[in-house]
């Protein structure tokens, strides 16, 4: 499915890369602010896709990015981008491997930094064991950013988010059989069976403490990538409900350290 996704994310104006590949940033405003100055640190992007949130730690300084990814075409992909923009694998790596074996996979033992971006975490069936191995690659002194979709807007109804319709604490497979994807909900595609699995912000904080790290702020944000609800309107760059409505956190992030 997702191989047959990334020649589509890649033509997507969701994606834009004619306009990347001139900003060179993709990141939004609260995880540049959330994790801080990243010249002269070292990167881990876990699940990195086509590598554009992975290339704009790059662009801000990081000295060195890898990026991880389970599909060949997207790490193919990154790759082509990071050449474009002048990154040779000195600079910008990705390498084409399951998440849970990363250690054994990433050019480094372990990172100042390793960041996951939104939209990640729904597709492991194992959260406990990706912490551990994300807490691993963590070099000492670093730390682990995470930001990430709040499971509490998959308990309610699509169009206004206002009833609980779902079980929030529901941990069984959710397979899906849905044509398109996000970057573009019209497109012809032939692979279209997924799997998803609910992880309850307790579930992800306790498994980051059990692997060792200290949690060092857990925020939640009233923003979202997509019009997640029928009823969002776009405001400042962001998902959002209309003014008035009540709000709910659409997006979480978390910072972990490791001593």
């Amino acid at each position: 499915m997702w191989d047959e996704r990334v020649p589509l994310h890649l033509a997507s104006p969701f994606y834009d890369l004619a306009g990347f590949r001139i900003r060179r940033d993709d990141l939004r405003d609260f995880e540049t602010a959330e994790v801080g100055d990243v010249t002269g640190k070292t990167l881990l992007h876990l699940q990195c896709h086509i590598g554009t949130d992975t290339l704009s730690w790059a662009h801000r300084g990081a000295a060195r990015v890898v990026g991880l990814d389970f599909s060949g075409p997207a790490v193919a992909a990154a790759r082509a981008l990071a050449a474009d923009l002048g990154y040779g694998p000195e600079r910008a790596a990705f390498v084409a491997g399951d998440v849970y074996d990363a250690a054994e996979v990433v050019p480094e033992p372990s990172y100042d930094i390793v960041y996951t971006g939104l939209g990640a975490l729904c597709w492991l069936p194992d959260i406990r064991r990706w912490a551990k191995t994300a807490a691993s690659l963590v070099a000492p002194g670093g730390f682990l950013y995470l930001a990430e979709f709040h499971p509490l807007t998959e308990s309610l109804d699509d169009e206004t988010g206002t009833r609980i319709v779902r079980d929030y604490f529901a941990r069984d497979a959710q397979v899906w059989d849905e044509p398109g994807t996000y970057a573009d909900p019209d497109a012809a595609t032939v692979h279209n069976r997924s799997v998803e699995w609910q992880h309850t912000l307790g579930d992800v904080v306790s498994a980051l403490a059990a692997a060792g790290l200290r949690v060092e702020f857990l925020h939640e944000h009233d923003v979202s990538l997509f019009p997640r609800f029928g009823n969002f309107e776009v405001r400042d760059g962001y998902h959002r409900f209309p003014a008035g409505h009540p709000r709910i956190p659409l997006i979480y992030s978390l910072k972990a350290s490791k001593s």
